[in-house]
């Protein structure tokens, strides 16, 4: 491996191939909170890859299959899985079928249901970690405070909350939109007396039987955890500032004959991921783009209500005034029987301020609760986390963007060179797996390194005109389609404009990011370096 050098030194080589990692002690903690030995500024590793989550875990399991393995994951937490590691609410799950919500390269046969919940997709990201041996490379407690890229030495520096440093001559970002929790804005709510939490820092410790909770929000979350928490509590007050689109979530659970047969015959279980995948793909464009599937779609989401629902007044609440699709459409089979029942209530009336007996409505009432749940997502507009990142320039990336984030390929950004985002602008999807694009990203990285190694490249910088074109003609493809008919949701920022989706087919996306090119990048080349062929 090569040697880091002090400032002032030359260029660090390109990557180099690296020998094989030392064996984990078998003896050792699995997630205790404690590092290996922290990094300082003396070492420079090939890759630093921010987070343990499926895309982090998914870029270190690719780098060591091309040879790759001198590469470190840091990780704020004391565990690795991400969201899945954060989010422990009653009734987490994830509202993609569980054979399509996971690697392609990782198939597990024996998923327990068509959507797993949140313990066994966790446990999913533990085992890849295990399988391929992965802990001794990860940092547990780093809290990353800033990036930078030291030209003169062509790397990127990453120091932590605790003053440790890491340095890398490539810096991957798997920090995903569902990292930082998004809290509604409420005045004076820090004078309530009662508990509050947000459903992503779900307070098991404090009891919600025979209390009057108040849940701030009508999300993806709330409509997971509202029907576990009613039976439990005297009083609900569900507090709706937009109705969402529900539709019935087809899941079941999977025989042990269904996971026996996925096991022994690896066919049928690609066949089946392959029939999910398309018939996500299929709707997922027709909902968007075709106008009489939009219809329908909303006759097949006011019939649900009118099913679900027997209160005349609540099938009015609870239904939407936009196109199905332009806002997060939600799969739920409790969520509207919830509502129905009589120690709840759905409040439309918008919140004024915090008193410390409750929340104070814009009419005047006063709803006395003994606790408030935010059900109100996340800070998916905030890409990186918040993270602060110094470019070539010194410019901050945040700074860079602006109000409008942009990346080419969702996944570099012109000025930042060696900087690959992982789940970057314009990745998100409303209708498929991400993991599918996450691997396409994965696929897109490791293209970019390899060639980097094979040609004596020490840094590559996307240029500004490729960047530009490419989000141009993003802009352009949202046209006619769903998310821009007009309805306020957090697909758009405060100017507008969709930074988070994806407005073309999945697998043009894989298709756009098989192959690294490199005339659509400046490249500079390591004096003195040794190619590996």
């Amino acid at each position: 491996m090569p040697e880091a050098h002090s400032n002032g030194r030359a260029p660090s080589p390109t990557l180099a191939k690296s020998a094989p990692p030392a064996p984990p002690d078998e003896g050792a903690p699995r997630d205790e909170g404690t590092s290996h030995v922290r990094g300082a500024r003396g070492h420079v590793h090939d890759v630093v890859i921010v987070g343990t989550g499926f895309a982090g875990v998914g870029m270190a399991i690719k780098l060591q299959e091309a040879g790759i393995r001198d590469f470190v994951l840091l990780e704020r937490a004391n565990a690795v899985g991400g969201t899945w590691r954060d989010n422990t609410y009653p009734g987490c799950a994830c509202d993609v079928p569980s054979h399509l919500y996971s690697y392609s390269f990782e198939p597990k046969p024996d998923w327990s249901r068509a959507y797993s919940p949140q313990a066994e997709i966790r446990a999913y990201i533990e085992g890849c970690v295990d399988r391929h041996a992965l802990r001794d490379r990860i940092h547990y407690g780093c809290d990353i405070t800033r990036a930078t890229w030291e030209e003169s030495t062509q790397t990127w520096v990453v120091e932590t909350r605790k003053g440790d440093v890491f340095e890398g001559r490539a810096l991957v970002s798997g920090i995903g939109g569902l990292s930082n929790p998004a809290y509604a804005k409420v005045p004076g709510l820090e004078t309530f007396r009662g508990e509050t939490f947000h459903s992503a820092t779900w307070n098991h410790d404090y009891p919600l039987e025979g209390k009057r909770v108040a849940v701030i929000g009508t999300g993806a979350s709330a409509i997971q955890f509202v029907p576990r928490i009613q039976p439990q509590v005297a009083q609900l007050f569900v507090l709706q500032r937009t109705a969402p689109w529900v539709l019935p979530k087809p899941d079941r659970a999977y025989s042990e004959d269904e996971k026996s047969t996925f096991a022994r015959h690896p066919l049928r279980r690609f066949l089946h991921r392959q029939g999910i995948y398309w018939r996500a793909e299929l709707l997922g464009t027709m909902f968007s783009k075709v106008p009489r599937a939009m219809a329908l779609a909303e006759v097949l989401g006011k019939l649900y209500i009118s099913k679900a629902i027997k209160n005349p007044d609540l099938r009015r609440a609870v239904t939407p005034t936009f196109v199905p699709g332009c806002k997060r459409v939600l799969f739920s089979n409790d969520y509207y029987p919830s509502l129905d029942q009589p120690n709840v209530e759905l409040v439309t009336d918008p919140i004024a301020r915090a008193v410390p007996e409750g929340l104070v409505l814009a009419s005047g009432r006063t709803l006395a609760v003994d606790a408030i749940i935010h059900g109100t997502g996340f800070a998916v507009q905030s890409f990186l986390g918040g993270l602060r990142i110094h470019g070539r320039s010194g410019q901050e990336l945040g700074e860079t963007w602006g109000k409008t984030a942009r990346a080419y390929r969702g996944t570099t950004v012109p000025g930042f060179p060696n900087l690959f985002m992982l789940l970057g602008p314009n990745t998100g999807l409303g209708h498929n797996s991400i993991i599918f694009m996450i691997e396409a990203q994965i696929r897109y990285v490791v293209s970019a390194l390899t060639h980097m190694r094979a040609h004596g490249i020490s840094a590559v910088s996307v240029r500004p005109e490729v960047t530009r074109a490419y989000n141009d003609a993003l802009d352009r493809d949202f046209d006619g389609t769903v998310w821009a008919s007009g309805c306020s949701s957090w697909y758009l920022n405060d100017e507008g404009k969709n930074t988070t989706l994806y407005p073309r087919a999945t697998f043009t996306f894989r298709r756009e990011t098989r192959v690294f090119r490199p005339d659509e990048y400046e490249l500079t080349r390591a004096p003195h370096t040794a190619h590996v062929h």
